[in-house]
């Protein structure tokens, strides 16, 4: 169920600004850790056994499964973690009259243009617009 959510394209609103956009990927990201987490307990580590042992075909839709959720828990992570970067440059965005704002902006493209350049999952051209559309 959550990697059909996953999968589905996000609904916003156009009046959300940047902090919408790092507690979404919080919020996938305490979802992931937590699926990930249960797949490392002795339960799940026990039932993989059974199936590798009775050499079931139903280990290669798991391993698919296993793989595709542990890749979103990866991208939530690194989102995470470069959305949190933007954050010093986007409270004058919450916090300032439009003139103050001015000053904090040369910093946030830049921290947008890194994002860009090294993150491995946001680097795509429709994250990046959608961050500057919240911007």
């Amino acid at each position: 169920k959550i990697l059909a959510e996953n999968d589905q394209l996000r609904k916003e609103a156009d009046d959300l600004g940047p902090r919408a956009e790092l507690d979404y990927w919080k919020k996938k990201l305490s979802k992931f850790s937590y699926l990930t987490d249960h797949l490392k307990s002795p339960d799940v580590k026990a039932v993989l056994g059974v199936l590798t042992a009775a050499k079931s075909k139903l280990l290669k839709s798991w391993q698919v499964l296993d793989i595709r959720i542990t890749d979103a828990a990866n991208e939530a992570k690194d989102n995470v973690k470069y959305l949190y970067s933007l954050e010093k440059y986007c409270d004058p965005l919450y916090n300032s009259d439009p003139v103050s704002m001015v000053d904090a902006i040369p910093g946030l493209i830049n921290a947008i243009r890194m994002i860009q350049s090294i993150s491995r999952y946001y680097n795509t051209s429709e994250k990046i617009s959608s961050l500057f559309v919240k911007v």
